[in-house]
């Protein structure tokens, strides 16, 4: 079962969520365990997350997790982030909404969808210390993932793009910061530019809602959840706008350098932090 690390993640009786006049006090009274500075610091890292990942086509999944996971600990943190995304990920696929390749994105979602909802499972069976070594590893993966696929010229025909997806939907399902390997497949067919930012946020706005509906079956979604995706995804939404304004004239290779040595640092402590627990 779902072992949440800390007693403010505890599943709420069916009682409560049934009335929902009661949601607005449950979910305030949920952030009652954190205090004003990491509420604060939790703001300020959707708001530049979402800029950096209007502008790089990731970023968000794999930054928030270095804030979130010393104040909310581990077992939250990939819930959180599935439904904070929905807020960035809708207002991407607004702005870029011309760009979108509808085809690509259902070859996608047809062969990920199963097996996003097989890695949501899974991800409601981990301990805490398990929760740390997964999104760790993901997120030291992200970056050399990203560069040997740019290094070696990656191409895959539809039919590999419909056999990488299923491999994908499992890391997508039970990890935050996988959003790189998407990327990396919707280059590999050929998309570039603004196309592969719009068609990543048209397909992960569905794939959030999948992984929420398993969190939710299992558990995973409580009060507190809800009420920090609430603030990320509340902060974050501009941060497509934003982005589309200063995509032009921002160098990318300069942020994706920096983004991509947080990534690393993150990823190698989060492991560190699991495997000392």
């Amino acid at each position: 079962m779902y072992a949440p690390a800390v007693r403010a993640f505890t599943p709420v009786p069916d009682g409560p969520w049934a009335d929902l006049t009661s949601f607005g006090p449950i979910v305030l009274a949920a952030l009652s365990d954190i205090s004003p500075g990491q509420l604060l610091l939790i703001a300020a890292m959707a708001a530049f997350a979402s800029v950096i990942g209007g502008v790089a086509g990731y970023g968000t999944g794999a930054l928030m997790p270095l804030v979130l996971v010393p104040i909310v600990g581990a077992e939250p943190v990939v819930p959180i982030i599935a439904m904070s995304a929905l807020f960035t990920n809708t207002s991407r696929a607004i702005v870029f909404r011309p760009l979108i390749d509808w085809r690509r994105g259902l070859i996608i979602l047809v062969a990920a969808i199963p097996t996003t909802m097989l890695g949501a499972w899974g991800y409601t069976r981990l301990t805490g210390t398990g929760a740390m070594l997964v999104i760790g590893t993901m997120m030291t993966l992200s970056v050399p993932l990203r560069r040997l696929s740019k290094k070696h010229g990656l191409v895959l025909s539809e039919g590999g793009l419909g056999l990488a997806s299923v491999a994908w939907g499992v890391v997508v399902g039970g990890t935050s910061g996988a959003g790189i390997i998407l990327l990396s497949m919707l280059m590999a067919v050929g998309l570039q530019g603004a196309a592969v930012i719009a068609t990543d946020a048209a397909i992960s706005v569905i794939i959030g809602i999948v992984k929420l509906s398993v969190f939710g079956m299992f558990g995973a979604v409580t009060p507190q959840v809800v009420a920090v995706a609430l603030l990320i995804g509340c902060v974050a939404f501009p941060g497509a706008f934003v982005a589309k304004a200063i995509i032009e004239r921002l160098p990318v290779h300069v942020h994706t350098a920096i983004l991509d040595a947080v990534v690393i640092a993150g990823g190698v402590l989060m492991i560190a932090g699991a495997l000392l627990r």
